[in-house]
């Protein structure tokens, strides 16, 4: 049993380097509200985010919720979004593929605070690398100012623990998370980040052709870093728009219809410049 787990380790190890660039994309325009007057957008798709492709099919998530602290004092309650889920056809240049979008009801999330709104997807065959991948993708809007439960982890298999505000960051800022496993941090692993460099158009459900920045080189279109001994990573973030954080292959299931089976932490961070 121990060389089978050895062995499903070292296979997600290298499938970790091989599987990097995945991301679920869960956008939408603001994260940081004054005031809801309108229905908020979210787009999901799975994607390779700073090339702005290849995007693949995704099937009907396992769940979509947020989590949020209705009160100073009170704990967080989680509110189901699914009913507002709805298929979609992302254009690609290799034809169309299925993504989602939800428009959330306005009373749904007027309230002031944070919402941590989460994806859980069925598990994704890899099939050119031979593996599943599940990721556990979060973002973070905050209504009002007032802060809530931004700090506060949620009890994902993959999960990244913000220690800054993922919604309130100027350019140059430097981000800090925790890579958790079942709510144990993971040291020494690696987090890729990435821009997301081709910004979504929604209207005609595609991303846009033209990046905004060229990399003068491959290694710089995925930046990889290590966690620490206590699981804690770093990041400044150069350019304002949206950095995906991924941990690959934390979570503690490790095999899905006896093929190897990634499980990632995502998580967006939305980066605004200094006005003038």
């Amino acid at each position: 049993m121990k060389i089978k787990s050895l062995f499903v380790g070292m296979l997600l190890a290298l499938a970790s380097i091989q599987a990097s660039a995945h991301f679920i994309v869960m956008y939408t325009p603001q994260t940081a509200i004054n005031r809801v007057t309108d229905d908020i957008p979210m787009n999901i798709v799975f994607t390779h985010a700073f090339a702005g492709g290849p995007t693949m099919s995704m099937g009907k998530p396992q769940r979509f919720y947020y989590s949020k602290r209705q009160g100073v004092g009170t704990p967080s309650e989680e509110v189901d979004l699914m009913p507002y889920l709805e298929e979609i056809q992302w254009q690609t240049d290799g034809g169309n593929v299925s993504a989602w979008e939800a428009n959330i009801p306005r009373n749904v999330m007027r309230s002031v605070g944070d919402y941590q709104i989460v994806v859980e997807p069925e598990p994704y065959l890899e099939s050119g690398e031979g593996l599943y991948i599940q990721q556990f993708a979060k973002v973070m809007i905050n209504v009002g100012g007032v802060p809530g439960n931004w700090l506060e982890t949620l009890g994902l298999p993959a999960e990244i623990e913000a220690l800054n505000k993922p919604y309130a960051n100027w350019t140059g800022a430097v981000f800090r998370g925790i890579v958790l496993s079942d709510g144990i941090p993971v040291p020494y692993t690696q987090v890729e980040v990435e821009y997301l460099n081709h910004p979504l158009d929604v209207e005609n459900r595609r991303f846009q052709e033209q990046g905004l920045i060229n990399a003068p080189h491959p290694s710089l279109e995925a930046q990889v870093i290590l966690t620490n001994e206590a699981g804690e990573f770093s990041f400044a973030m150069p350019k304002a728009g949206w950095w995906g954080f991924a941990a690959l292959s934390v979570g503690p299931q490790r095999e899905h219809n006896g093929m190897p089976l990634s499980q990632d932490a995502i998580l967006w961070v939305q980066v605004t410049d200094l006005p003038e």
